[in-house]
């Protein structure tokens, strides 16, 4: 019989992680602290900068199209800003902080000024964080959030939006749009047409991306979940490499080499940053 709070919860995320190594897995979705009983969270630089950017874009999917553009968007990304600043959005210096703050100012400036899709209608998926059974039969959950669902009129179908604030492209292997159709499928009424991510940073327009059948997305995501839910019963989580770049920054953190700079007492994670010899858009979390 399934048990909604014993089941293995899988998203995006957590299956990138456990894909890029089962340790990185661990130690992200399922280690907690001993003493404060919370997750780890690792904040980079470009983490902040997606969360920041995310957030202002999200906000406008609540408003009708006629309030959307109202008021800048760089007024609300100005006025938020403060929340990811200095050590506590990973920045360890002024000049790297404000490269990465005019990033996203450019970013919003050009949804701004070229707001597309975003004029439209938009459906808005209820709860926090939506999820459904992916597999009672596996006591498996898929859960995951959609950055936008834009609703034809015509057609009465909805299509796929992802936000992207990386300068690297998706890569073509990636799990994320089968996973967001099957989101968007079971957690919303109305059909999946089509999906495009938008890379803010670098274009005007949307790339439009092609999708899976359903079939053929649920019997890959459910075979990754099914290897998932038997490395939690097993507690199995091997680095395949004795170490790795997706596993290596949470060690550090267990030996003691990152700082605390927040935590999340509703989500039950500890934030903490590390002094990388270099920054790299590879550190950039999925969103």
């Amino acid at each position: 019989m399934s048990d909604r709070y014993l089941a293995t919860w899988i998203s995006h995320s957590s299956i990138s992680d456990y894909l890029s190594c089962p340790r990185a897995y661990f130690l992200k979705n399922v280690y907690k602290d001993p003493q404060t009983n919370h997750k780890l969270q690792i904040v980079t630089p470009a983490l902040s900068l997606g969360v920041a950017v995310h957030e202002v874009l999200e906000n406008l999917s609540t408003l009708s199209t006629a309030e959307r553009f109202r008021e800048s968007l760089l007024v609300a990304y100005e006025k938020n800003w403060p929340r990811y600043s200095g050590e506590a959005g990973g920045f360890f210096s002024e000049a790297l902080e404000q490269e990465y703050f005019a990033r996203g100012r450019e970013m919003l400036l050009r949804v701004q000024e070229h707001p597309g899709p975003l004029k439209n209608l938009a459906v808005k998926i209820k709860g926090d964080l939506p999820n459904y059974y992916l597999s009672e039969q596996d006591n498996l959950i898929l859960c995951g959030k959609l950055d936008w669902l834009e609703y034809d009129q015509a057609t009465k179908k909805v299509h796929i939006i992802d936000f992207k604030t990386s300068k690297n492209p998706e890569k073509e292997s990636s799990l994320q749009l089968p996973i967001y159709l099957l989101l968007a499928t079971y957690c919303q009424k109305y059909e999946v047409e089509k999906a495009s991510y938008w890379y803010l940073g670098l274009h005007d327009e949307l790339t439009p991306k092609q999708l899976p059948t359903l079939e053929a997305a649920k019997e890959e995501i459910l075979q990754i979940g099914r290897k998932i839910s038997l490395a939690r019963k097993l507690k199995t989580f091997k680095c395949p490499h004795g170490g790795c770049p997706a596993c290596e920054p949470f060690e550090r953190i267990l030996k003691g080499e990152g700082k605390k700079v927040g935590e999340n007492p509703q989500m039950r994670r500890d934030s903490y940053v590390l002094h990388f010899q270099h920054q790299e858009e590879d550190l950039e979390e999925i969103l």
